[in-house]
């Protein structure tokens, strides 16, 4: 047998009862003659509470002072679970993260690990104790010894770095769920247990506010190749697995969250780019258009609808996007129909463009990665023309030929050496669940810089702007209408939007933008499935549903694996009800679900 590390909530702790059962769920798994590390989460709503408390001292407590405050939570958790298995005649011991070694960045309530020293837990576990650690929790010594802690969710995140860092047989995250889920239960009554899911698929959900698992935890679990279930604290069920890809050469240990987050740039020279100018802006528009690209069998990549025509009298975007270069002439048909359809459009083509991307788990996570790519591509004289994210890939088109001139600036900046050259998808002929799951994200707010100059480097400092002041970006689309100036949207936190405001607005002012664009009541629903790519007409049924229902568009982004809209917030509940329905993911039946995940 080998070593598991198993991870439960504050829900699965939340009371003294609660807490007996899981001690006879790890002892089987002990008793079965594994080796057993458990990390828990505070009880129940502990953290909020305690966070009540500071709030109600003092409007801004102290970082360094709120991390003493919420690490008490945790070791609640581990002394109370440490005496359950001692009980029923376990050998327990508890640690803190600082005993156990977890060493993080100096930035209290929101650190990320940089190594874990194993030599004490491994001790433990030689001498059959079953190792108790505080989830959530770690400490660093620069300049002095303090205890820091890694942000909500992040005893997720313990569990699997331990994983990693101990190269355990497998993690296993307990929770109030069967499983991964088709999308939110609390949502969408039906929704349906996936026996599997990619590391890719799962980021993105997570990311999207699918709250089984942190974004962070399946970023490490990627990198690093763990074995990932993801089961229900009171069932006996298998869960969901995640899988991700082996490693080719192990990696080293340390910077466990700060390696460097791009692992390659991808250049696809296959791709041709269509736009239609100036389409109206009312509900049904997109779903018209891709619909003309389905009924063709035309498989559509990238798709981007940006902030554009605002300013007009009758508002109109444009929509830009994507096709297999050989599909071309059939495109250009096709455009051209649905652009009559739509009202005598404008159709722009440009048959040679490259998309270059960089991948890697958590790129949007980290403010200042698309900053990056941005200065590196204006530093080479390359100029943007299509811009589109998700949280693994960050995609830019450009003109073809700049390829090898922007793939050799990527490679510097991120420190690689050569670029991945992409090959033709390959059209699948049915979509065998091409679609695994949506998500609706409601704490998005959209943002927009209006009349950007178009020139190399103005994208590089609005989101150096951004990074500057650590606000994370998710949603970045940019098309190009083909005039002197363009429209940035993107999407932040809508907690951030003060802050995001504050920090572009000397810019905007300096390079001569017409000003910025705030809608703080929308929400991001999003379709995730390894499939996307390669099956015509996925991207048309979303638009279709929306349409139905009399929904209106604000951006679109894809990636090969991601479908996202912002819509208007008031329809979000319905509209993801609709969308699970039309691609058929539920079970027709109720699931079971206790409450929010801790």
């Amino acid at each position: 047998m080998g070593l598991i590390v198993q991870k439960y909530g504050g829900t699965s702790v939340g009371s003294v009862e609660r807490m007996q059962v899981v001690a006879q769920r790890i002892a089987r798994t002990a008793r079965a003659g594994n080796d057993v590390v458990v990390v828990v989460s505070a009880m129940g709503h502990t953290t909020d509470h305690l966070l009540a408390m500071a709030h109600q001292l003092t409007t801004q407590p102290s970082p360094r002072e709120l991390d003493m405050l919420l690490t008490t939570g945790e070791q609640v958790s581990i002394s109370l679970m440490v005496m359950a298995l001692q009980a029923i005649g376990c050998k327990a011991i508890s640690m803190t993260g600082a005993q156990v070694g977890m060493i993080t960045e100096p930035n209290h309530t929101r650190a990320r690990i940089l190594r874990i020293q194993t030599g004490r837990i491994s001790e433990l576990l030689k001498g059959n104790h079953i190792v108790v650690v505080a989830g959530f929790q770690g400490f660093c010594n620069a300049p002095y010894w303090e205890i820091t802690t890694l942000g909500r969710g992040g005893s997720d995140t313990s569990a699997v770095a331990l994983a990693a860092a101990l190269r355990a047989e497998r993690c296993e995250i307990y929770t109030d769920v069967p499983g991964v889920l088709t999308t939110d239960p609390r949502l969408v009554s039906d929704a349906r247990l996936l026996d599997e899911i990619t590391s890719e698929e799962m980021l993105e959900l997570a990311s999207l506010g699918a709250q089984v698992l942190h974004p962070r935890a399946v970023e490490i679990a990627r990198n690093y190749a763990v074995p990932l279930v993801v089961r229900s604290s009171w069932l006996e069920d298998p869960g969901t697995s995640v899988i991700s890809p082996p490693l080719p050469v192990p990696r080293p240990i340390d910077n466990i969250e700060t390696d460097r987050p791009v692992d390659a740039v991808y250049v696809d020279n296959n791709q041709a780019r269509l736009a239609l100018l100036r389409v109206p802006d009312r509900p049904g528009v997109a779903a018209i258009l891709f619909r003309y690209f389905a009924e063709a069998g035309i498989d559509v990549d990238l798709i981007i609808q940006a902030i554009q025509g605002i300013r007009e009298e009758q508002p109109t975007n444009d929509i830009a996007f994507t096709v297999q270069r050989s599909d071309l002439a059939r495109a250009i048909e096709v455009a051209r129909a649905a652009a009559e359809a739509l009202g005598s459009c404008e159709v722009v083509v440009d048959p040679c463009p490259t998309k270059i991307s960089i991948r890697g788990a958590g790129i949007i996570g980290r403010p200042g990665v698309a900053a990056q790519m941005f200065t590196a591509l204006a530093r080479a004289q390359v100029n943007i023309q299509m811009i589109s994210t998700s949280e693994t890939c960050l995609s830019c088109v450009i003109a073809g030929v700049h390829a090898e001139t922007a793939a050799k600036a990527l490679c510097q900046s991120f420190g690689l050496r050569t670029p991945v050259f992409e090959e033709p998808f390959i059209i699948h002929p049915a979509e065998t669940m091409a679609v695994r799951g949506v998500a609706l994200d409601r704490n998005q707010a959209q943002m927009a810089i209006l009349g950007v100059p178009d020139q190399p480097g103005i994208a590089a400092r609005i989101f150096d702007c951004l990074a500057v002041e650590g606000i994370p970006v998710d949603m970045i689309v940019q098309s190009q209408r083909g005039e002197a100036t363009n429209d940035i949207g993107f999407t932040v936190h809508r907690d951030l939007v003060p802050a995001a405001e504050k920090a572009l607005k000397l810019l905007c002012d300096a390079v001569g933008c017409s000003g910025i664009l705030i809608r703080d009541t929308v929400a991001k629903l999003s379709l995730v499935g390894i499939g996307i790519a390669g099956t015509p007409g996925i991207a048309a049924r979303m638009f279709s549903t929306l349409a139905d229902l009399g929904t209106n568009i604000e951006m679109i982004s894809t990636s090969t694996i991601k479908v996202s809209c912002i819509i208007d917030q008031s329809a979000a509940e319905d509209a993801i009800c609709k969308v699970h329905a039309a691609f058929k993911l539920g079970t027709g039946e109720k699931v079971a679900v206790e409450g929010s995940k801790s």
